[in-house]
């Protein structure tokens, strides 16, 4: 067989795999949530609360939309065009034109090009959220927190790009094979590392100081089975007034992570329930989940970029001879980009699945719903969340079940619903 036979077949293997991981890890039954209790929660908040938190989402729609639109443009403009190639040699001619100077530098001025493009967008949603108060970041701070996030993005794409197109130079033939098994393995060192190496970029973690909350939560995270290394807090406060908590990293590195700005806030019963749910995170072991899932779907999108690569109408576009060369950086930016976009409904859908279970999770640990649903009316307070988003966009990009339906799924728990 030839390796584009061989490609086709480990294509449909991997897409086998992907689909029975999905169906074998998401959690497709969800905790009851009546609509009937959703608009009964509903009708429980202000309506000038209400209407500030659609209002806010409102004015924050163009911005999100625009750069998404923006970006889409502009990544088929220079993907299907010889303008992305272009780009590439330009990058790479004060070196020659070496093939590493292209796909590093010519790859980063790519996406670096389309960053630009679309950071208005970026400071307009940024301006929105001072001006209704949940962002407490000055311009300078949300300067260097975008400049951290440049350097961040160049060193790891930097790496990804040598790599994967070293792989391309050494086995042309067969690049997919080994760049499918490199891809799924970066994301599984990138969910191991990033949590312990890039958090602390953008945040200062203390320790919580000795206490009842601290005893608690370190008492609740034994009572699951879920053994944590420390309790610490999340300098948040310096950059919103968003209230959070997490539960981060893996087996001696795992560790509950606590908004300053939900200390604050919350009631500490509520950041017990907030906590619970992220306890549910570990339990069910949901961050590996991503993982094997986001490792599939990256080793299946290598190998059909690869056969994708066959396709010499898209390659004429370009104006590149190969999908594996360097100067095709554009072109698989904005196969990606396009691919991206089908996938977020569906992305979506199983992250709202897992979110939910978290939620069942906290209820059964807890057994306090009155805490849990009053938890969630601050989260969605606080943090301007629409509290019944409109059908569209929840479908299209809700990682989160709303908020009245969680406060919904609260009182179907009081009720001895499963």
């Amino acid at each position: 067989m030839t390796p584009r036979t061989w490609a086709a077949c480990a294509l449909a293997v991997l897409v086998v795999a992907l689909v029975v991981a999905v169906v074998v890890t998401v959690p497709w039954h969800r905790p009851p949530a009546p609509r009937a209790d959703q608009l009964a929660a509903l009708r429980e908040f202000p309506s000038a609360q209400v209407a500030r938190a659609r209002a806010f989402h409102a004015d924050l729609r163009p911005a999100t939309y625009g750069a998404l639109v923006l970006g889409l443009v502009a990544a088929l403009v220079l993907g299907l065009t010889p303008l992305g190639a272009r780009v590439v040699e330009l990058a790479g001619r004060p070196f020659g034109g070496h093939w590493a100077a292209q796909a590093v530098l010519g790859g980063l001025a790519v996406v670096f090009l389309l960053e630009v493009l679309t950071l208005p967008f970026a400071a307009w949603r940024h301006t929105i959220a001072v001006r209704y108060g949940i962002s407490t970041q000055s311009w300078g701070g949300w300067r260097v927190d975008l400049l951290k996030g440049y350097a961040v993005g160049a060193v790891i794409g930097g790496i990804v790009l040598f790599g994967f197109f070293a792989v391309v130079r050494l086995a042309p033939r067969w690049w997919w094979a080994f760049g499918a098994a490199g891809a799924a393995a970066l994301v599984v060192l990138l969910s191991f590392v990033l949590p312990v190496v890039v958090e602390p970029v953008f945040n200062r973690f203390t320790p919580m100081a000795d206490g009842p909350l601290r005893t608690e939560l370190l008492a609740l995270a034994a009572r699951d089975g879920v053994p944590v290394r420390d309790v610490l807090v999340a300098d948040a406060s310096r950059r919103t007034r968003a209230v959070n908590a997490y539960v981060s990293g893996f087996g001696p590195t795992r560790r509950i992570v606590v908004y300053d700005t939900m200390l604050a806030e919350a009631d500490p019963a509520e950041v017990v329930s907030v906590t619970a749910h992220e306890l549910g995170h570990a339990k069910e072991q949901d961050v590996l989940t991503g993982t094997l899932i986001g490792a599939l779907g990256a080793a299946t999108a290598v190998v059909a970029l690869f056969l994708l690569g066959g396709w010499s109408p898209l390659l004429r576009w370009a104006g590149v001879g190969a999908i594996g060369e360097p100067r095709a950086m554009a072109l698989l930016l904005a196969v990606s980009t396009v691919a991206g976009l089908v996938a977020g409904p569906a992305q979506a859908l199983l992250t709202r699945r897992i979110e939910a279970r978290a939620d069942a999770h906290a209820l059964a640990l807890t057994g306090d719903p009155a805490t849990f649903e009053s938890m969630q009316r601050r989260l969605g307070t606080v943090n301007l969340a629409d509290p019944d988003p409109p059908t569209w966009e929840y479908v299209m990009s809700a990682s989160h079940p709303s908020t009245v339906e969680r406060m919904a799924a609260a009182r179907a728990y009081a009720r001895g619903e499963r």
